[in-house]
């Protein structure tokens, strides 16, 4: 031990412990570089990502964090109810190293089937009978299935006759208020294309789900709510661009953008979809006639998704009352290369996206079906109109 004198004031070093916090330093950085150099030379599947960090976050719960918290402050805790159960930190740890979650079957095969990945989205509410087999199902058209011309192999659509409606008892006057887009628009049906059996290849530049589209501007128009709708051929705009299928969602939200620039009335946003799924997952019958079942889409990466999942969830709740089964519930789908897991649903907490049908369903199937949701959709708005003008999300 060493003693300097300066202006009567002693200052003294234990030279024992400043090697010790020297060689502390020196090994930590070693170990720093040692951990770094391991990550980095393990095989992309084992690294530690920021989706796998992601995923980890979701498994501690606010009264996890709080029981965090509590080990250094215990006023954290002090809030909490006598039932909150302490989390069960083996469970967690056992799960980030072997990526198998214990409440969680699927996980213990994930990895281990090809395409099993698929199914491996969340339920978010369930419609009556819903399991994780009714998962929804992506098409993951190549493009040039998805710009193939089948103009030769279009069945004629008979075309609906024009019935005369009373007017509505409310209307949105001159204002548009709803905005309809697709953001896959050449999602088409395998009764209208002659010689396609695969569902992947169910694509074309007219017969498409546009038509749905149509048909729903017209269903809310006559309920008294004004409806503007796009179609924009998403499949011609990526090949323009030179982009990929998944990247249609790119496509669409320069579009929504501008339609919330150009018309300050739009509250909601609709994007229409068909699933790959078939006949016997998408079809239900009421009262001796068939119908297209329907499910919304939430996109989690959304930071504000329980807005757009509090609207749909009030639409599926009505359905349920009055035509049980016909909704399949509210799905985060599975993250694969054609999902982005946002669906624009950022720029409105009234942004919705559904599946009406699958591949094997017929428009006058599709049709019925969007009139219920239409009958639906339009009690739900007319409802919030009542109170002080707000919108469903925005009452959130």
């Amino acid at each position: 031990m060493k003693g300097y004198r300066s202006s009567n004031v002693i200052v003294t070093v234990n030279g024992t412990s400043l090697k010790k916090a020297i060689v502390a330093v020196i090994l930590g950085f070693f170990l720093v570089f040692a951990v770094s150099g391991v990550m980095t030379a393990l095989k992309p599947e084992y690294r530690v990502t920021s989706s796998s960090i992601n995923e980890f976050s979701k498994r501690l719960t606010g009264e996890s964090l709080l029981y965090i918290l509590g080990y250094t402050n215990a006023y954290f805790t002090q809030g909490l109810s006598e039932e909150a159960k302490k989390p069960n930190y083996a469970s967690v740890v056992f799960e980030i190293t072997t990526n198998i979650n214990l409440d969680d079957p699927r996980s213990l095969i994930r990895n281990e089937i090809p395409g099993f990945y698929l199914y491996d989205g969340e339920i978010l509410v369930a419609g009556e009978g819903i399991n994780y087999t009714d998962m929804p199902v992506e098409s993951s058209p190549p493009m040039e299935v998805l710009l193939e011309e089948r103009q030769a192999s279009i069945v004629e659509i008979e075309e609906e006759e024009e019935s005369e409606n009373p007017p509505p008892a409310q209307t949105t006057g001159d204002k548009r208020t709803v905005f309809i887009y697709h953001s896959h628009s050449r999602e088409s049906f395998l009764p209208y294309l002659e010689g396609v059996t695969n569902p992947d290849a169910a694509s074309h530049p007219e017969v498409n789900v546009t038509r749905l589209g149509k048909k729903l501007q017209e269903e809310l128009s006559q309920r008294g709510i004004g409806t503007d709708m796009d179609a924009t051929d998403t499949a011609l705009e990526l090949k323009n661009r030179g982009w990929q299928y998944g990247q249609s969602y790119d496509v669409t939200r320069p579009i929504v953008k501008e339609a919330i620039a150009t018309n300050q009335d739009l509250n909601y946003f609709i994007d229409i979809h068909r699933d790959a799924g078939r006949r016997e997952s998408t079809t239900i019958e009421i009262d001796g006639k068939s119908y297209a079942r329907l499910y919304f889409v939430i996109g989690k990466k959304n930071q504000n998704y329980e807005k757009n999942q509090y609207l749909a969830e009030k639409i599926h709740e009505q359905l349920q009352k009055k035509y049980p089964k016909l909704s399949k519930g509210i799905f985060d789908p599975p993250a694969v290369p054609t999902r982005n897991g946002l669906y624009n649903q950022d720029l409105s907490p009234n942004s919705m996206l559904i599946e009406v049908g699958g591949v094997d369903n017929t428009f006058e199937e599709m049709n019925r079906t969007l009139e219920i949701f239409a009958d639906v959709f339009s009690e739900i708005y007319w409802d919030a109109e009542k109170v002080d003008g707000a919108t469903e999300g925005e009452r959130q």
